[in-house]
C-alpha cells in the first residue's frame, strides 16, 4: 500500500490551536465562554465535560459547522489557518482537506443508496485530480488501512451490509480521504458494543501513528480517555476548567468538578449489588417475575432467503426484586429477548412466564391486562416521549389507556411519581425539549413506573447520557428499585454499568445463552473466553493499568 504518512518533521506542529472561544447565541448563557486548547500532529486530546459544556461547539467551530445564528469570537486556527471569518467558500476548501470529521452515529453518516467505494471516491476525486482507475485503488487502499477485510470486495457493499463496527470504520476513512492534518472524532464509539469499541479506539491510535495527525476526541467515557488519550481538557459550562497529561488528570485532578466526573464512571472492580437473590424454582418461594424457557425467535428471510435466528433456546429466570443484566455484543439478541419477554414479537419455539401466566396462551382482554405488569425504559426518551405532551400528560398516558383510576387519582400518582424520580413538582407543565435529557430520562422512569408494574425492562437506558448524568440515574434506579421492589431486565452493553446495578447476568452471543451467574462471578471470574474477551475490552479509568493491558492483547 502507498505510504500517505506525515514527514517525521511535522509532527509536535499544531494541527488545532483554539484561543479563547466564545460562541453565542440568543440565549442568557453562551454556548461557548473562553475555551482553549491545542492538538499537535500525532497527538490524541479528549476533550470531556458534562452534555452542554461546549464539547461539540468547539468542534464545530473547528470544521465552520456552526449553527446559523452563532456569532463566533476568539481564535481558532486548523493546521496554521484561521477559520473564524472564512466564507463557505473558504471553508469547503479546507474541509476534508486540512479537518474532518467522524460522527457519532455513521448510519447517518453513510449515503444508505450508494455503495461505499462510490462515496469514498467521490471523496477523493474532490479533493485530488485522480482518474477513475486512481480513485478506485485509493479506495480500496483507505478501506484496508481501516482494516475493513476483503477490501475489494467489501468496496462495492452497501452500508445496510455492513455492521456497526464496519460502518464506523468506512467514516472513519471517508474523513481520511483528504489525508487531514485535524481529525475531529465527536463520540465515536458511544453507539458501539464494547468489544467493537475496542477495535475503533484500537483503529485510531494505529491511525494516529501512522498518519500523524492530530485527533481531538470527544467523549463522555472516561475510560476510553484513559485508554488512548495523551492529553486531556475538561470543560464545564463553555469553559476550561482544567487541562494536562491524561495521566497527571487521572492520578491527581486540581479542579473538583474533574474529581467530580472520575468519581461517577462505573467501574468492574467495584463490588457489585449481587448475593441477595438466587434463581429459584417456583416450589422453593414466590412465583418467578419472569420465567424464559427455551425460547426461539425467527425472523423471517428476505426473497427466499433462510430465516434468521435471533434467539435460539434462551432460558432465564427473574427473581421478585431482582435485576438481571444482560450483556452481549450487537446482533446477540439482547433487544430481540426484551421485546419477546414484553410480548412484542412472536415465538417459534419455547414459552414466556410472566407472573405465572403463559404469554403464548394469552389473548385479547387477557393478554392486554398482562401487559399491564410489564413496562419499558427506552435507551432514548426524546424519541419515546411524545414532544407536544407535557411531562403530566406522558406520565398519566398509560394510566389513561389502562383505564386506571379517574382524573383526581391520576393527578396524584402524577405528583407521586415526580417525587418518586426527583422531579419538581413545578416540571409537570413543561415540555420534553424543555428538559434536559437526564430530566427526560427520569420522565420515562416515572411514566414506565404509573401502572405499578411488576417487571422493568431497560434498553441501554443511559448509554446516551454523560458520565456524570448517567451516575445520577442509576442512583435513582436503585433507589426506586429497592423502594418499590420491582423486577428488572438491564440490557446494555456498558459492562461496568451492568456490574452495578445487577443481581445476576446472562451473556448472549448471537442468539444463544453462552453463560449466566452472579454479577460477581461472572465479571471476576468469567467461565467462556467469550465473557473473559467482553470483560478485558471494557475501557478502565486508569491509564495505568489500562495502556499496560494494551501493551499485553494482540494488534487488530
Amino acid at each position: 500500500m502507498t505510504d500517505h504518512s506525515v514527514p517525521a518533521a511535522e509532527r509536535g506542529t499544531p494541527a488545532l490551536e483554539v484561543t479563547d472561544l466564545h460562541v453565542t447565541f440568543d440565549y442568557p448563557r453562551p454556548a461557548v465562554a473562553g475555551i482553549s486548547l491545542r492538538v499537535d500532529r500525532g497527538e490524541i486530546v479528549a476533550l470531556v465535560g458534562e452534555s452542554g459544556s461546549g464539547k461539540t461547539m468547539t468542534a464545530k467551530a473547528a470544521i465552520g459547522l456552526l449553527p446559523s445564528g452563532a456569532t463566533a469570537t476568539g481564535s481558532v486556527r486548523v493546521d496554521g489557518q484561521e477559520v473564524l471569518g472564512l466564507s463557505e467558500k473558504e471553508l469547503t476548501a479546507i474541509r476534508g482537506e486540512r479537518v474532518a470529521m467522524v460522527f457519532q452515529e455513521p448510519q447517518t453518516a453513510l449515503n444508505p443508496v450508494q455503495t461505499i467505494g462510490w462515496q469514498l471516491r467521490q471523496a477523493l476525486t474532490r479533493h485530488r485530480r485522480l482518474t477513475r482507475a486512481q480513485a478506485r485503488a485509493r479506495a480500496v487502499e483507505l478501506l484496508e488501512l481501516v482494516d475493513i477485510p476483503d477490501a475489494a470486495d467489501r468496496a462495492s457493499y452497501y452500508p445496510h451490509q455492513l455492521s456497526g463496527g464496519q460502518k464506523q470504520r468506512v467514516v472513519i476513512a471517508l474523513a481520511l480521504a483528504g489525508e487531514p492534518a485535524l481529525l475531529l472524532a465527536d463520540e465515536p464509539t458511544t453507539a458501539l458494543d464494547v468489544s467493537v469499541q475496542r477495535e475503533i479506539l484500537d483503529l485510531l491510535v494505529r491511525l494516529r501513528d501512522r498518519t500523524d495527525a492530530g485527533i481531538l476526541l470527544i467523549t463522555h467515557n472516561l475510560g476510553v480517555v484513559a485508554e488512548i488519550a495523551d492529553r486531556v481538557v475538561v470543560v464545564q459550562l463553555g469553559e476550561t476548567v482544567e487541562t494536562g497529561d491524561v495521566r497527571q488528570i487521572f492520578a491527581a485532578p486540581a479542579a473538583p468538578y474533574t474529581r467530580q466526573l472520575l468519581a461517577a464512571v462505573p467501574r468492574l472492580d467495584v463490588a457489585s449489588r449481587d448475593g441477595r437473590h438466587h434463581a429459584a424454582s417456583a416450589s422453593d418461594g414466590p412465583t418467578p417475575v419472569v420465567v424464559v424457557d427455551g425460547v426461539t425467535v425467527e425472523h423471517p428471510g428476505s426473497f427466499g432467503s433462510a430465516p434468521h435466528v435471533a434467539l435460539s433456546d434462551v432460558s432465564l429466570v427473574v427473581e421478585p426484586g431482582e435485576v438481571v443484566g444482560v450483556v452481549g455484543e450487537s446482533g446477540s439478541g439482547k433487544t430481540t429477548l426484551g421485546r419477546a419477554i414484553g410480548g412484542l414479537l412472536p415465538l417459534s419455539g419455547g414459552r414466556i412466564l410472566v407472573d405465572g401466566d403463559d404469554f403464548t396462551e394469552l389473548s385479547g382482554k387477557d393478554l392486554r391486562a398482562a401487559r399491564r405488569r410489564i413496562a419499558f425504559v427506552p435507551q432514548d426518551p426524546t424519541a419515546s416521549l411524545d414532544p407536544r405532551f407535557t411531562v403530566a400528560e406522558s406520565i398519566r398516558e398509560p394510566l389513561e389507556i389502562q383505564g386506571i383510576g379517574d382524573r383526581r387519582s391520576r393527578a396524584a400518582r402524577v405528583a407521586e411519581l415526580l417525587s418518586a424520580v426527583q422531579l419538581p413538582t413545578s416540571f409537570a407543565s413543561r415540555l420534553p425539549h424543555e428538559l434536559s435529557g437526564g430530566q427526560r430520562q427520569r420522565v420515562a422512569l416515572a411514566r414506565a413506573l404509573s401502572t405499578d408494574p411488576k417487571l422493568l425492562i431497560a434498553d441501554e437506558p443511559t448509554s446516551a447520557l454523560d458520565v456524570s448524568v448517567q451516575a445520577r440515574v442509576l442512583e435513582l434506579f436503585a433507589q426506586l428499585q429497592a423502594d418499590i421492589g420491582f423486577a428488572a431486565l438491564f440490557i446494555s452493553h456498558d459492562l461496568a454499568v451492568v456490574r452495578q446495578v445487577s443481581d445476576r447476568v446472562t451473556v448472549l452471543k448471537a442468539g444463544r445463552v453462552v453463560e449466566s451467574g452472579s454479577a460477581t462471578r461472572i465479571f471476576v471470574q468469567p467461565a467462556t473466553d467469550y465473557t473473559r474477551t467482553l470483560v478485558h475490552a471494557v475501557p478502565v479509568p486508569d491509564p495505568e493499568r489500562d495502556r499496560l493491558g494494551r501493551e499485553l492483547l494482540p494488534a487488530g
